[in-house]
């Protein structure tokens, strides 16, 4: 599938880097102090905002000090975190063209995760911080449009998680699966749905990019 765009958008974990071994133990070392079962935790967590996973799975705990405790703790932590498959390449070839970052994470831990990853900081980056409601709601990707200063139809999203990839829906966005950490058919609502970022590439076209994708 072919995609003529004015700027791409890129989720974070899960397509630009694969951080799942830190995610999922960060999870595991909250839920053991607390006494609980990570699995519903780890079920809901990839592509959400920590404070709505928490307000999700366990809305009698007081998310303030729980969301502090587990920031803190994936700061610290970055063993393990390397570039998602395709990214440096695909990063590589975009050259001057207009692309962004919107994560569900902080920006000090995106641009910790990236740096650890060997990737450049993005020109423009939507962290969870800078949107009233995280994903599945719009907010991200339509910042990330008007940031990049194009329409979202125009914006080429790339998601691996079902809240991502409802929030670009919304939005307005066009967008690209990445079946790195779901099954292809929880992302049945992406344009066009591929293993990873391998099966992508990109060209200028005129003012725009030419993105194929599969």
């Amino acid at each position: 599938m072919e995609f003529r765009v004015a700027s791409l958008l890129f989720d974070l974990d899960g397509v630009l880097v694969d951080s799942r071994a830190v995610v999922e133990r960060t999870w595991r070392r909250w839920a053991a102090r607390h006494g609980l079962d990570a699995e519903p935790l780890l079920a809901v967590a990839h592509g959400r905002r920590t404070r709505d996973t928490l307000e999700a799975v366990v809305p009698h705990l007081d998310p303030a000090p729980e969301v502090a405790w587990l920031d803190a703790a994936e700061l610290e932590d970055l063993e393990g975190v390397v570039a998602a498959p395709g990214a440096a390449a695909l990063l590589a070839s975009l050259g001057r063209a207009r692309w962004a970052v919107v994560t569900s994470c902080g920006s000090e831990l995106a641009g910790r995760r990236l740096a650890r990853a060997g990737l450049p900081r993005p020109p423009l980056l939507v962290s969870s911080a800078d949107v009233p409601r995280g994903k599945p709601a719009p907010d991200g990707y339509l910042l990330g449009a008007r940031r990049s200063g194009a329409e979202p139809a125009a914006c080429l999203v790339f998601e691996d998680a079902p809240p991502g990839v409802a929030a670009a829906r919304t939005a307005g966005c066009p967008v690209v699966g990445l079946a790195t950490t779901h099954a292809a058919a929880q992302l049945a609502l992406a344009d066009v749905v591929v293993p990873d970022l391998r099966s992508v590439a990109a060209r200028p076209d005129g003012s725009r990019l030419l993105v194929t994708a599969g």
